[in-house]
């Protein structure tokens, strides 16, 4: 079995063969990330994620705990501001 090739044009622009494009899920708007390694070229399917997005879900800012209190004072403002008679 032969392996998938691609030809460069003069545009330096390729194609990928089609059972890769299957295997992968590559299709039209797929970004693919070229990476150097020592002789080697490897291409991979970009992710959908950063690692800057990544990070923010992990390291996220939480919101300081509140006391059960802090709480059932809010609730009686709000009922009091939204029953209020003006």
């Amino acid at each position: 079995m032969s392996l998938p090739q691609s030809k460069v044009t003069a545009q330096g622009q390729i194609s990928v063969p089609v059972e890769i494009r299957r295997k992968f899920g590559i299709g039209p708007g797929s970004v693919l990330e070229w990476e150097e390694e020592g002789e080697k070229i490897v291409v991979r399917k970009a992710g959908r994620f950063s690692s800057e997005d990544i990070h923010r879900a992990i390291f996220a800012k939480r919101p300081r705990p509140r006391k059960l209190e802090d709480l059932k004072d809010a609730v009686r403002q709000h009922m009091r501001d939204k029953h209020a008679r003006r």
